[in-house]
């Protein structure tokens, strides 16, 4: 599946087609009528996430504040589920108060589905959380799948069943086409084909791994070699083989069908976490039997073979275990002894990816960089839980800086540092880093007493280690701090010492965003030389291709502009850095650039669009966690524009406007808002469409300019099924190219 992010909810769009079970949906949504906690209950293989998601796509009229997938199976500590669920929610990690108070406050008067998927390892913690919601949100609902029961007062338990005879050929059968074709249920091998579902008792997962194994064998062959394979499990006791056992047999079977090779990569492909990219497949999984080169022809057959799945995260192309299909291969790679290795190997990785990250920031590339990272938000967890090397682990959290301080994670960050100081202690230059990016993550957050602390260490351990960079950047972040506490005079020295100590050391393109502070502060002193700093900022920034850079350079630009009374300049200063914007996940950046742009729109007399500006920078202060009032500067500027709306509309316009505003979720959307432009528009409706799902989402793959051989690895199609179904949507069409389809497809796209 490829998640795609609807208008409301972030629901994955199926890359196969459902078969079956439309009895189980309808109760399934018969029960979340009626129930405001449903978990589905079965075994693994069951089918329990499709169901789940099949029932929640039904269900999404009755819950137009969205339907809502947070995926737990990546997550191995308790203490991060209900910050998993905040992030699939767009709830930002800020830090400034506890993950469920915020997620409450999000869904309070809303009605959303939450869905829990992958429970069963966390099921008490899953509990508090559905509990949290359901206590704080009243419209809210759960649906959850797990192996077992949450058990907390109000649940409604479904188990899922096994397919029926007739449902489980019929997904027999529609897998196997889409990887042989040619294949049909004649007289002669109906009997051989609802054995083989028999045999597998209706587990859909065992039935899609056989299907994959029906490519080059009979049916009969297969359920000749499967049958040998449950006389093992069972002493030659059919009857002693339960449901779990039947996935266990198929499971096997498909790893023993595997080459050397293909169960090597299986089996080191367990130690991610979540999805992963190609790259990290061949960084993580090669050496010791499977080279480098092979990974990709590797994952292509296991692919093929049903046990590696396409995915989409972030725009970005990836693949993904099932859990169940994760669970052998861990137990595997724990048998092989490369265990440790493996997770060594993982860590290093996504340390280097970090150090990579940070090391290029000044430069092109950053929206694609933040963007990865959130891709491999769970990995990069998960590595820094590696044992053994509390430098390594400080190290990695530091270079995170631009992940957690831009990418909406400074709750995660601020967590992660304070306890990567805490194990490596030493005196190391590794320190001072961690240092400087735990003070930046507290400054963010309103935490300038524990900041405070970290730069008085890292003043005094540049000292010692003879690292002038590191003391530039403490008079950078000391000179945020007096700045955000409005005690310019202290601030303009550190900042012009900051600017000068970059420039000895010839790094001057570190110093962007301590020349966009100094302008602030010029500007707030009627300093005359502060539209001269403030185009040094932009020049550096637009010179090394730094995005961010050139955003929050124009923003200071734009408040000189304002402070000399040219309005028109200023409001087109802050629009350009809006467009930048949109890229990150600033919450800091965003809130104080539209606090200030509510002021200038409230100037040119526009007072209803000034109140929405300002509900939405209240959605975003809310989200950070900390009140305008933290910013004495600002609040004074919030304060006056409010005070000149008030009396230009009135208070109860005045709240009517700010409350429209004040629905605002992110960053995205508040900058949707400044600009006038709607967050997204809604798609049109699909009934007229004459393709089938499978043609539609063969469809959208040609817009995104994927061949039919992508196409085919994407679904896990062979190319000639591919070359039929572009065949086929063009004659439905009345189309000669695949130029009109995409153009068609961006038309009548829809959302699934």
């Amino acid at each position: 599946m490829t998640v795609v992010v609807s208008r409301v909810g972030n629901l994955p769009a199926a890359f196969t087609t459902f078969v079956g079970r439309r009895r189980e949906v309808t109760e399934v949504c018969r029960l979340l009528g009626r129930a405001r906690l449903v978990t589905l209950t079965g075994v693994g293989g069951i089918g329990k996430t499709r169901l789940a998601l099949e029932a929640a796509v039904a269900s999404a009229e009755a819950f137009p504040d969205g339907v809502w997938l947070v995926d737990l199976a990546a997550v191995r500590e308790p203490s991060a589920v209900v910050s998993t669920a905040a992030t699939a929610l767009g709830v930002p990690d800020l830090g400034s108060r506890p993950a469920l108070e915020q997620l409450a406050v999000r869904l309070a008067g809303r009605r959303a589905l939450v869905v829990l998927d992958n429970c069963e390892h966390l099921v008490d913690a899953c509990g508090e959380l559905a509990n949290g919601l359901l206590s704080a949100a009243a419209e809210v609902c759960v649906l959850a799948t797990s192996r077992q029961t949450l058990g907390i007062v109000g649940e409604h338990v479904y188990t899922v069943p096994p397919l029926p005879p007739k449902d489980a050929v019929e997904l027999l059968r529609d897998r196997t086409t889409a990887v042989r074709p040619e294949f049909r249920i004649t007289d002669e091998t109906s009997d051989a084909v609802s054995r083989l579902c028999a045999d597998l008792d209706g587990m859909p997962l065992a039935i899609e791994l056989a299907a994959s194994r029906l490519r080059t064998l009979s049916v009969e062959q297969v359920l000749e070699r499967l049958e040998d394979r449950f006389a093992l499990l069972t002493g030659g006791s059919r009857t002693a083989l339960l449901r779990q056992r039947t996935l266990r047999a198929a499971i096997e079977w498909s790893y023993e069908l595997c080459s050397p090779a293909e169960r090597l990569l299986w089996n080191r492909l367990s130690v991610f976490a979540g999805g992963f990219a190609l790259e990290a497949a061949e960084g993580v999984c090669s050496g010791e039997g499977v080279e480098a080169k092979e990974v990709l022809d590797l994952l292509d057959r296991l692919i093929s073979q049903s046990v590696v799945l396409t995915a989409e995260a972030e725009g970005l192309p990836r693949y993904r275990l099932l859990e169940t299909i994760r669970e052998y291969g861990r137990e595997r790679l724990a048998e092989s002894g490369e265990k440790d290795l493996l997770r060594l190997r993982h860590r290093d990785f996504h340390l280097a990816l970090a150090q990579r990250v940070a090391d290029r920031w000044y430069g092109p590339g950053q929206e694609q960089a933040l963007a990865r990272l959130r891709a491999d938000h769970a990995d990069l967890l998960a590595a820094l839980d590696c044992p053994g090397d509390p430098q390594a682990t400080l190290a990695m959290a530091a270079a995170l800086r631009y992940h957690w301080c831009v990418g909406g994670f400074l709750g995660e960050g601020y967590r992660r540092l304070d306890r990567a100081l805490a194990d490596a202690p030493e005196p190391t230059s590794v320190r001072a880093g961690g240092l400087l990016a735990a003070a930046w993550v507290a400054t963010l957050q309103g935490g300038y007493a524990p900041a405070a602390r970290w730069l008085d260490e890292a003043d005094e351990l540049g000292g010692r280690l003879g690292d002038p960079a590191v003391r530039a950047h403490v008079r950078t972040l000391r000179g945020t701090i007096a700045l955000f506490e409005a005690r310019m005079k202290e601030a303009l020295p550190l900042f012009e010492e900051g600017v000068a100590a970059f420039a000895a050391l010839g790094r001057g393109s570190e110093a962007v965003l301590t020349l966009v502070q100094l302008t602030n502060v010029r500007t707030l002193l009627r300093d005359p030389r502060a539209a001269e700093s403030g185009r040094q900022a932009l020049a550096v920034a637009e010179a090394q291709g730094d995005r961010w850079g050139y955003a929050i350079a124009l923003w200071a630009l734009a408040l000189v502009a304002y402070w000399r009374g040219e309005l028109e300049s200023a409001m087109e200063l802050t629009r350009d850095a809006f467009e930048i914007e949109r890229g990150f996940v600033d919450y800091v950046g965003v809130v104080m650039m539209l606090e200030m742009y509510a002021c200038m729109t409230a100037s040119c007399g526009d007072y209803e669009r000034a109140a929405r500006q300002l509900g939405a920078a209240g959605a975003l202060w809310r989200d950070v966690g900390t009140p305008v009032s933290a910013n004495p500067q600002l609040a004074e500027h919030h304060a006056r524009c409010e005070q000149e709306i008030v009396r230009a509309l009135g208070q109860a316009a005045y709240e009517k406007a700010f409350a429209a505003g004040n629905t605002a979720d992110g960053p995205a959307q508040a900058i949707a808002l400044a600009l006038d432009t709607g967050s997204e528009p809604a798609a049109p409706a699909a009934a007229s469409s004459p393709l089938t799902p499978r043609e539609r989402e063969v469809a959208a793959l040609v817009a995104q300019g994927m061949s039919n051989k992508q196409i085919a690895t994407v679904l896990g199609r062979s190319p000639r099924t591919v070359d039929g179904h572009i065949q086929s949507i063009l004659d439905k069409l009345s189309f000669g190219s695949r130029a009109q389809i995409a153009a068609w497809w961006v038309v009548h796209q829809t959302v699934t």
